[in-house]
C-alpha cells in the first residue's frame, strides 16, 4: 500500500494572490511527488539483492529522499494555506521568545524567502532547546535540520510563483503571508 495524494482543491478560489491555474499546475507537480515516491518505494521493497548495493538501487534510494520529501514540504505547504493570515495562538508567543519579535521573525523569513535560488523556507523548531529557527532548504532532500519539527513552510521554487507574479517573488511572498493558516501552523508546536 502506497501514499496518497490529498486533495488541496478546496484552495481553489478560496486564497486572495493564488489563481485556479497556479494551484491546479501546484497540484499536478504534488501528485507527480505522490507517484515517484510510491513508484520508489515499489522498486525499493525488493531490496539491494545479494546485499552489496547496485548502482540502480542506491541511485533510487537517493532519489527516493528528492521524492519523499517533495510529497512532504508541499503537503504541509497546502496545509498550511487557506487562512486569514492573522497571527494568532502559542506560536505568536514562540516566535516573540525565539526572535524577539514577530516582526523581527517576520523579515528574517522574508528575507530568505527573497534569497536567489530556487527552494523553500522553513520555520523549523528545535524540541531540545524548544526555539524556533528559519531554514532555506535549497532542494527537498538537502538543508532540513536533523531532529527539527516544521512548523512553517514555504515554497519558493518558481512553479509556486511564477505563472502569477513572474520574477516578482516579494509579491508572492506577501500574498502567501495573507493566506498561513495559522491555526494549522498551530497544531505543529
Amino acid at each position: 500500500m502506497g501514499y496518497e495524494a490529498r486533495d488541496y482543491s478546496a484552495l481553489v478560489g478560496k486564497m486572495e494572490g493564488f489563481g485556479e491555474a497556479i494551484l491546479k499546475n501546484h497540484f499536478t507537480l504534488y501528485q507527480g511527488y505522490v507517484a515517484n515516491t510510491n513508484k520508489l518505494m515499489e522498486k525499493l521493497a525488493a531490496g539491494p539483492g545479494d546485499g552489496a548495493p547496485t548502482p540502480e538501487f542506491s541511485e533510487m534510494k537517493r532519489r527516493l529522499g528528492w521524492e519523499f520529501n517533495g510529497m512532504r514540504l508541499h503537503e504541509l505547504y497546502f496545509e498550511n494555506l487557506g487562512g486569514s493570515g492573522v497571527p494568532d495562538g502559542k506560536i505568536v508567543k514562540e516566535i516573540e521568545a525565539s526572535f524577539g519579535s514577530f516582526d523581527n521573525w517576520k523579515k528574517e523569513f522574508k528575507a530568505a524567502g527573497m534569497m536567489r535560488g530556487i527552494g523553500w523556507v522553513a520555520l523549523y523548531k528545535d524540541p531540545r532547546s524548544g526555539k524556533l529557527i528559519n531554514f532555506w532548504i535549497n532542494e527537498h532532500d538537502v538543508s532540513h535540520p536533523a531532529g527539527c519539527t516544521p512548523v512553517l513552510i514555504m515554497d519558493v521554487f518558481e512553479h509556486a510563483y511564477l505563472t502569477d507574479y513572474g520574477l516578482k517573488r516579494a509579491d508572492y511572498i506577501e500574498a502567501f503571508f495573507k493566506n498561513i493558516n495559522w491555526a494549522a501552523v498551530n497544531s505543529r508546536i
